[in-house]
């Protein structure tokens, strides 16, 4: 049976009144180039501003609940916040079951595909903020997303994974990691980069992201994953 943003609103334990609002943070650029009359803009801005409110969000949650220096709440905020993991969050949300992308997109797994979920995500942040405010917001990053930090400390998965590879590559191999643009796709305002790692002729892992060190860090973190460094 398909789900509906009701089943959503009931999953999340949301109410809004403004249904535009939420049905908003699913609809994908791909799917306005195939429904151009479509009543409602692509979730591109409300992706904007969620990304502003996760980052208040998470900032003021680490202030308040840890003494440590700066730099090492900057890490543990930047694993917290980053492509991969609030992927991962709105896997577990079913978050790609409310999309709406164009076929093509469909068809060649965009309901699952990391940049697209991150994104959506954000969306739904800005969304929640739009309609129940900061506290609102508050209250959804805290409850779906901050409950990570604690595997992220265990794991220090809050390691700059670059650093952390090129560290590994030197002592094992005396190389140092090289990324290379494997595609750059989308228009000039929102292209998506994929980075391949490579230690030596060996192209360890790929990584995708909004810009190009973006994309490396992800490569990065994907290879460090890969060869279980972390």
């Amino acid at each position: 049976m398909k789900q509906t943003l009701s089943d959503l609103e009931k999953a999340l334990t949301l109410r809004f009144k403004d249904k535009d609002l939420l049905q908003k943070v699913f609809v994908h650029r791909s799917y306005l180039n195939e429904h151009p009359k479509f009543k409602l803009d692509n979730n591109e801005r409300l992706e904007f501003l969620g990304d502003a409110v996760l980052e208040l969000i998470v900032t003021e949650y680490l202030y308040r609940n840890y003494t440590n220096p700066e730099g090492e709440l900057t890490n543990w905020r930047s694993a917290l916040v980053k492509g991969e993991m609030l992927s991962k969050v709105a896997a577990r949300l079913k978050i790609g079951d409310y999309l709406l992308l164009s076929k093509g997109e469909e068809k060649s797994g965009g309901k699952n595909r990391e940049l697209i979920l991150a994104n959506t995500f954000e969306a739904l942040i800005g969304a929640i903020y739009m309609e129940l405010g900061y506290k609102g917001a508050k209250k959804f990053v805290e409850e779906h997303l901050i409950k990570e930090l604690d595997e992220i400390l265990e794991k220090k998965l809050y390691q700059d994974s670059k650093s952390h590879l090129q560290e590994w590559s030197q002592e094992s191999n005396g190389a140092t990691p090289t990324y290379k643009i494997i595609s750059e796709t989308g228009p000039d305002h929102a292209k998506v980069f994929t980075v391949g790692v490579s230690v030596g002729k060996e192209i360890l892992a790929e990584g995708t992201g909004s810009s190009k060190q973006k994309a490396e860090q992800q490569a990065a973190f994907a290879a460090v994953k890969k060869l279980k460094l972390a």
